[in-house]
Protein backbone atom coordinates (compact mmCIF):
# COMPACT_ATOMS: atom_id res chain seq x y z
CA UNK A 1 0.00 0.00 0.00
CA UNK A 2 1.65 3.23 -0.92
CA UNK A 3 2.42 5.60 2.58
CA UNK A 4 3.82 8.95 1.06
CA UNK A 5 4.12 12.48 2.29
CA UNK A 6 4.53 15.00 -0.68
CA UNK A 7 5.07 18.51 0.96
CA UNK A 8 5.29 22.08 -0.70
CA UNK A 9 8.78 22.86 1.13
CA UNK A 10 11.17 21.28 3.44
CA UNK A 11 11.91 24.96 5.12
CA UNK A 12 9.08 27.41 6.08
CA UNK A 13 10.11 30.93 7.63
CA UNK A 14 11.28 31.01 10.72
CA UNK A 15 12.44 27.27 11.12
CA UNK A 16 15.28 25.13 10.54
CA UNK A 17 15.22 22.49 7.21
CA UNK A 18 12.64 19.81 7.71
CA UNK A 19 11.59 21.17 11.23
CA UNK A 20 8.02 21.91 10.52
CA UNK A 21 7.49 18.26 9.25
CA UNK A 22 9.41 16.22 11.72
CA UNK A 23 6.58 15.51 14.05
CA UNK A 24 4.72 14.07 11.30
CA UNK A 25 8.18 11.94 10.16
CA UNK A 26 8.44 10.48 13.53
CA UNK A 27 5.32 8.18 13.30
CA UNK A 28 5.59 8.09 9.18
CA UNK A 29 9.28 6.84 9.14
CA UNK A 30 8.50 4.53 12.65
CA UNK A 31 9.53 1.14 11.20
CA UNK A 32 12.43 2.74 9.15
CA UNK A 33 16.00 2.94 11.01
CA UNK A 34 18.00 4.53 7.71
CA UNK A 35 16.45 6.53 5.32
CA UNK A 36 17.72 6.42 1.60
CA UNK A 37 18.18 10.20 0.67
CA UNK A 38 18.36 11.44 -3.22
CA UNK A 39 19.92 15.04 -3.45
CA UNK A 40 19.92 15.26 -7.10
CA UNK A 41 17.93 17.80 -7.75
CA UNK A 42 21.23 20.40 -5.61
CA UNK A 43 19.44 23.07 -4.63
CA UNK A 44 21.60 26.52 -4.86
CA UNK A 45 23.88 23.70 -7.10
CA UNK A 46 25.19 22.15 -3.32
CA UNK A 47 26.81 18.92 -3.79
CA UNK A 48 25.40 15.78 -3.19
CA UNK A 49 27.47 14.55 0.43
CA UNK A 50 26.42 18.53 1.68
CA UNK A 51 23.16 18.26 0.91
CA UNK A 52 23.03 14.31 2.51
CA UNK A 53 24.75 16.12 5.02
CA UNK A 54 22.31 18.43 5.38
CA UNK A 55 19.18 15.83 5.63
CA UNK A 56 21.19 13.89 7.93
CA UNK A 57 21.48 16.45 10.52
CA UNK A 58 18.04 17.60 10.13
CA UNK A 59 16.85 13.30 10.60
CA UNK A 60 19.12 12.71 13.35
CA UNK A 61 17.02 14.85 15.45
CA UNK A 62 14.73 12.26 15.34
CA UNK A 63 17.53 9.50 15.63
CA UNK A 64 16.94 8.31 12.06
CA UNK A 65 20.14 7.50 9.81
CA UNK A 66 20.41 8.72 6.55
CA UNK A 67 22.34 7.16 3.19
CA UNK A 68 22.88 9.08 -0.11
CA UNK A 69 22.31 7.01 -2.91
CA UNK A 70 25.02 8.81 -4.97
CA UNK A 71 27.32 6.65 -1.96
CA UNK A 72 26.20 3.48 -3.70
CA UNK A 73 27.98 1.78 -6.75
CA UNK A 74 24.39 0.63 -7.74
CA UNK A 75 21.42 3.13 -7.51
CA UNK A 76 18.86 0.80 -8.42
CA UNK A 77 19.80 -1.63 -5.52
CA UNK A 78 19.83 0.95 -3.22
CA UNK A 79 16.68 2.11 -3.96
CA UNK A 80 15.53 -1.82 -4.17
CA UNK A 81 16.83 -2.22 -0.74
CA UNK A 82 15.72 1.12 1.13
CA UNK A 83 13.73 0.69 4.11
CA UNK A 84 12.29 4.10 3.55
CA UNK A 85 12.92 7.23 0.82
CA UNK A 86 13.18 11.31 1.17
CA UNK A 87 14.10 12.66 -2.08
CA UNK A 88 14.79 16.86 -1.19
CA UNK A 89 13.79 19.77 -3.25
CA UNK A 90 16.28 21.88 -5.53
CA UNK A 91 15.97 22.00 -9.79
CA UNK A 92 13.04 19.36 -10.68
CA UNK A 93 14.61 19.16 -14.29
CA UNK A 94 18.00 18.07 -13.05
CA UNK A 95 16.42 16.05 -10.40
CA UNK A 96 13.64 14.03 -13.26
CA UNK A 97 17.35 14.31 -15.36
CA UNK A 98 19.47 12.27 -13.07
CA UNK A 99 16.67 9.84 -12.58
CA UNK A 100 16.17 9.10 -15.60
CA UNK A 101 20.24 9.12 -16.49
CA UNK A 102 20.59 6.64 -13.78
CA UNK A 103 17.41 4.63 -14.54
CA UNK A 104 16.48 4.88 -11.12
CA UNK A 105 12.86 6.28 -12.00
CA UNK A 106 11.19 3.31 -12.96
CA UNK A 107 12.13 1.15 -9.83
CA UNK A 108 11.25 4.30 -7.58
CA UNK A 109 8.16 4.30 -8.55
CA UNK A 110 8.04 0.47 -8.23
CA UNK A 111 8.87 0.35 -4.50
CA UNK A 112 7.01 3.16 -3.35
CA UNK A 113 4.09 1.62 -5.09
CA UNK A 114 4.76 -1.48 -2.93
CA UNK A 115 4.36 0.16 0.20
CA UNK A 116 7.94 2.17 0.75
CA UNK A 117 7.47 4.57 2.89
CA UNK A 118 8.62 7.72 0.57
CA UNK A 119 8.71 11.17 1.62
CA UNK A 120 8.99 14.45 -1.11
CA UNK A 121 10.03 17.78 -0.71
CA UNK A 122 9.61 20.93 -3.68
CA UNK A 123 11.23 18.57 -6.37
CA UNK A 124 11.31 15.42 -4.70
CA UNK A 125 7.14 16.42 -4.41
CA UNK A 126 6.48 17.04 -8.12
CA UNK A 127 7.89 14.13 -9.13
CA UNK A 128 5.23 11.95 -7.66
CA UNK A 129 2.42 14.18 -10.02
CA UNK A 130 2.06 12.48 -13.96
CA UNK A 131 4.00 14.87 -15.00
CA UNK A 132 6.90 17.51 -13.85
CA UNK A 133 5.37 20.30 -16.07
CA UNK A 134 4.27 22.06 -13.03
CA UNK A 135 7.31 22.90 -11.29
CA UNK A 136 8.43 26.50 -10.84
CA UNK A 137 11.91 25.83 -11.94
CA UNK A 138 14.31 27.08 -14.53
CA UNK A 139 14.73 23.98 -17.29
CA UNK A 140 18.65 24.39 -16.79
CA UNK A 141 19.04 20.67 -17.76
CA UNK A 142 16.76 18.96 -20.81
CA UNK A 143 15.60 15.41 -19.00
CA UNK A 144 14.70 12.68 -21.79
CA UNK A 145 10.78 13.29 -20.54
CA UNK A 146 8.94 15.24 -18.54
CA UNK A 147 6.99 11.97 -17.04
CA UNK A 148 7.04 11.41 -13.73
CA UNK A 149 5.88 8.68 -11.44
CA UNK A 150 2.23 8.88 -11.65
CA UNK A 151 2.31 8.06 -7.75
CA UNK A 152 -1.09 10.71 -8.35
CA UNK A 153 -3.24 11.35 -10.34
CA UNK A 154 -2.46 15.18 -10.62
CA UNK A 155 0.14 17.29 -10.86
CA UNK A 156 1.85 19.54 -7.96
CA UNK A 157 3.08 23.31 -8.05
CA UNK A 158 5.25 23.51 -4.79
CA UNK A 159 5.16 27.03 -3.00
CA UNK A 160 2.19 28.10 -4.69
CA UNK A 161 2.22 31.86 -4.22
CA UNK A 162 -1.51 34.14 -4.43
CA UNK A 163 -1.17 37.28 -5.97
CA UNK A 164 0.01 39.78 -3.67
CA UNK A 165 -2.28 42.86 -3.83
CA UNK A 166 0.36 45.39 -2.70
CA UNK A 167 2.79 44.43 -5.13
CA UNK A 168 3.69 46.09 -7.82
CA UNK A 169 4.96 43.54 -9.61
CA UNK A 170 3.61 42.84 -13.21
CA UNK A 171 4.59 39.45 -14.23
CA UNK A 172 2.28 36.44 -14.22
CA UNK A 173 1.11 34.86 -11.26
CA UNK A 174 1.26 31.24 -10.83
CA UNK A 175 -2.52 30.45 -11.69
CA UNK A 176 -1.29 32.59 -14.74
CA UNK A 177 0.63 30.28 -15.98
CA UNK A 178 -1.16 27.03 -14.54
CA UNK A 179 -4.26 28.56 -16.73
CA UNK A 180 -1.77 28.39 -19.39
CA UNK A 181 -1.07 25.33 -18.78
CA UNK A 182 -4.72 24.17 -19.15
CA UNK A 183 -5.34 25.53 -22.57
CA UNK A 184 -3.16 22.68 -23.69
CA UNK A 185 -3.29 19.77 -21.04
CA UNK A 186 -5.88 18.10 -18.85
CA UNK A 187 -3.55 16.91 -16.10
CA UNK A 188 -5.50 18.30 -12.91
CA UNK A 189 -2.85 20.65 -10.88
CA UNK A 190 -3.12 20.93 -7.10
CA UNK A 191 -1.28 24.43 -5.84
CA UNK A 192 0.21 23.44 -2.62
CA UNK A 193 1.19 26.40 0.00
CA UNK A 194 4.00 26.49 1.96
CA UNK A 195 3.70 24.96 5.36
CA UNK A 196 0.78 22.38 3.56
CA UNK A 197 1.59 18.68 2.94
CA UNK A 198 -0.34 15.70 1.23
CA UNK A 199 -0.88 12.43 3.43
CA UNK A 200 -0.92 9.72 0.78
CA UNK A 201 -1.96 6.10 2.20
CA UNK A 202 -3.07 3.62 -0.39
CA UNK A 203 -5.15 5.24 -2.86
CA UNK A 204 -6.61 8.06 0.19
CA UNK A 205 -4.87 11.98 -0.53
CA UNK A 206 -5.67 13.96 1.79
CA UNK A 207 -4.81 17.89 2.55
CA UNK A 208 -2.63 18.30 5.80
CA UNK A 209 -1.33 21.45 7.32
CA UNK A 210 -3.35 24.65 8.52
CA UNK A 211 -3.49 25.50 4.99
CA UNK A 212 -5.79 25.41 2.26
CA UNK A 213 -4.53 23.66 -1.23
CA UNK A 214 -5.81 25.48 -4.50
CA UNK A 215 -6.82 23.05 -7.04
CA UNK A 216 -7.15 23.60 -10.71
CA UNK A 217 -8.83 21.67 -13.59
CA UNK A 218 -9.27 22.83 -17.31
CA UNK A 219 -12.03 24.99 -17.66
CA UNK A 220 -13.29 25.06 -14.54
CA UNK A 221 -12.80 28.03 -11.68
CA UNK A 222 -10.22 26.81 -9.29
CA UNK A 223 -11.10 25.72 -5.97
CA UNK A 224 -9.75 25.91 -2.35
CA UNK A 225 -9.17 22.53 -0.81
CA UNK A 226 -9.54 22.55 3.33
CA UNK A 227 -6.98 20.78 5.49
CA UNK A 228 -8.27 17.43 5.63
CA UNK A 229 -10.17 17.16 2.53
CA UNK A 230 -9.75 13.63 0.12
CA UNK A 231 -8.94 14.29 -3.03
CA UNK A 232 -11.27 11.31 -4.29
CA UNK A 233 -12.33 11.42 -8.07
CA UNK A 234 -15.41 13.20 -7.54
CA UNK A 235 -12.78 16.26 -7.30
CA UNK A 236 -10.89 15.83 -9.39
CA UNK A 237 -13.27 15.22 -11.83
Amino acid sequence: MKKLIIASTSTVHGSSYLECLLPELVSFFKEANTILFIPYARPSGISYDNYTNKAKEAFGKINKEVVGIHEFENPIEAVENAEAIFTGGGNTFELVNQLYKTRVITILKEVVENGTPYLGTSAGSNICGVTMMNTNDMPIVYPPSFNTMGLIPFNINAHYLDPDPTSTHMGETRETRIKEYHVFNQIPVLGLREGSWLEVSGNTIRVKGNLTARLFRKDKEAVELTPNTSLDTHILS
